[in-house]
C-alpha cells in the first residue's frame, strides 16, 4: 500500500474529531422503500466501528441513485439510515441536509462516538462536475477525511475527490484498503499459475483489461457474448448472436499476439431466444447454425476452464459466461464460480472483480468461498486497466 489508510492515523488524530467518511451506500430498495441488499452498508462497518472505536465522531456521505443535481424524495438515503441503525450498535443519525450551516452545526453538535449519516451528494449541483466551491464546502463537515467508496473511487467527484483537497489529512477505509491490495497485489506480484476469466457482453468494454492482462497472465479465459467477436474473427459462423463488427480487426490482432494464452470455447449452447430455453442445444463453436444465438458456454468449455481455474494460484473474475439470469443458459457461469470455490479451498487467491460476477456470486451463495469478492464493478474494471483512480490519487501517499 502506497496510500495512507485509518491504521495510520493516531488516537490525537481522532478523539473527539469529525472523520468526515465517503462510503458507497448506492444500495437496492424494496417495493416498501426498505434496503432490500446491504452488502454494501455492511461492507463499510469494519471502518465505521475502528473510527468510532478510537473516539471519533463519524460523519458519513454517499451516493444513491441517479438524482439530476436536486433533491428528488425517491433517492432520500433516510432507509439506508433506518439499515444503518439496525446493523450498528452505536446511535446514528440523519440529516436530510448535506452542506450549509445546519449540516456543519449538526457535525460540531454529534456526540463521539456516534454517526452522522448527511443527505444524498447527487442533490448537489457541482457534486459530479467535481465543483471546487462544493467541495470546500463539504470539507467543513470534517477535520479527516476518509475514502471508504472503492465503488465511486473511479469519478472524480467533489465527495470523492475534490473534497480531499480541503480537508487533511485524506486516507484511505479499510475496504478501500482491501480492494487496492487483492486487485493490486493481483497485478503487481501474483502467486502462479495466473488465470482471468473475462465475460460479458462486448470486447469493446473490456479491451482495455484484456490489453493489461495478457501481458502478466499464464491464462486468460474468454466467456460471454464478447467470444462472438472473437469467434467471427478466426471465420466462424456466429448466427444471430451479438457480434461488434467494427472489433473484429482488433480481435485478429489480440489472437495473434496473445497465443496460447487467450482461450476461448470450444463448444457453445444455442437456442431461438432466451425465451426458448427448451430448445436450448450444445453444439461446437465452428458449427453455429443461422437463426440461433450463443446464450452460454457448454459442457467441453465448462469442464477446460474448471481445470484451469481450480489448478491455479491466483484467479480474478470478471463478467459472466452467459445470459445467468435464465436457466439453462446460467451453468457456465455457476461452474466458474464454483471451480473457484474448489481453487479457493486449496489455498488460492480468488478475487471476484465487481459487477454481474459478483451478484452471480451471490446467487450461488458462494461469496464466503472467495478471498475477496470487489464492490466496485466500473471501478475494478478501470483498476485492472491500469488507469488513475481519482477517489485514491487524492489521498496521502505514505
Amino acid at each position: 500500500m502506497t496510500t495512507r489508510t485509518i491504521r495510520d492515523l493516531s488516537a490525537a488524530d481522532l478523539a473527539g474529531k469529525r472523520a468526515l467518511v465517503r462510503v458507497d451506500f448506492n444500495v437496492p430498495l424494496d417495493e416498501a422503500g426498505a434496503v432490500s441488499d446491504d452488502t454494501r452498508i455492511t461492507a463499510a462497518l469494519p471502518t465505521i466501528t475502528s473510527l468510532l472505536d478510537r473516539g471519533a465522531k463519524v460523519v458519513l456521505l454517499a451516493h444513491f441513485g441517479r438524482p439530476k443535481g436536486a433533491p428528488e424524495a425517491k433517492y432520500s438515503l433516510a432507509p439506508v439510515a433506518a439499515r444503518l441503525q439496525q446493523l450498528l450498535p452505536r446511535p446514528v443519525h440523519f440529516l436530510g441536509e448535506t452542506i450549509g450551516a445546519a449540516a456543519v452545526a449538526a457535525t460540531r453538535a454529534l456526540p463521539n462516538g456516534e454517526v452522522l449519516l448527511l443527505e444524498n451528494t447527487r442533490f448537489l449541483p457541482g457534486e459530479e462536475q467535481n465543483d471546487d466551491a462544493l467541495s470546500r464546502q463539504l470539507a467543513e463537515l470534517g477535520d479527516v477525511y476518509v475514502n471508504d467508496a472503492f465503488g465511486a473511487a473511479h469519478r472524480a467527484h467533489a465527495s470523492t475527490s475534490g473534497v480531499a483537497k480541503y480537508c487533511r489529512p485524506a486516507v484511505a477505509g479499510l475496504l478501500m484498503e482491501k480492494e487496492l491490495a487483492y486487485l493490486g497485489g493481483a497485478l503487481a506480484a501474483p502467486e502462479r499459475p495466473f488465470v482471468a476469466i473475462l465475460g460479458g457482453s462486448k470486447i469493446s468494454g473490456k479491451i482495455d483489461v484484456v490489453e493489461a492482462l495478457v501481458p502478466k497472465v499464464d491464462h486468460l479465459l474468454i466467456g460471454g457474448a464478447m467470444a462472438c467477436t472473437f469467434f467471427r474473427a478466426k471465420g466462424f459462423e456466429t448466427g444471430n448472436s451479438l457480434v461488434e463488427p467494427d472489433r473484429l480487426d482488433m480481435a485478429k490482432d489480440l489472437l495473434a499476439r496473445a497465443g496460447d494464452k487467450l482461450v476461448l470455447p470450444v463448444d457453445a449452447m444455442i437456442a431461438p431466444s432466451t425465451d426458448a430455453g427448451g430448445a436450448a442445444r450444445v453444439v461446437g463453436r465452428d458449427s453455429i447454425p443461422a437463426g440461433e444465438t450463443i446464450f452460454d458456454i457448454a459442457p467441453a468449455s465448462v469442464e477446460h476452464y474448471r481445470t484451469l481455474i481450480e489448478s491455479s494460484r491466483t484467479v480474478l473474475w470478471n463478467g459472466p459466461m452467459g445470459v445467468f439470469e435464465k436457466a439453462p443458459f446460467d451453468v457456465g457461469t455457476r461452474a466458474v464460480a464454483q471451480a473457484m470455490a474448489v481453487a479457493t479451498d486449496r489455498g488460492a487467491t480468488t478475487i471476484i472483480g465487481g459487477g454481474d460476477s459478483a451478484a452471480a456470486v451471490a446467487d450461488a451463495g458462494l461469496e464466503s468461498k472467495m478471498s475477496h469478492v470487489s464492490t466496485g464493478g466500473g471501478a475494478s474494471l478501470e483498476f485492472l486497466e491500469g488507469k488513475d483512480l481519482p477517489g485514491v490519487s487524492a489521498l496521502d501517499a505514505r
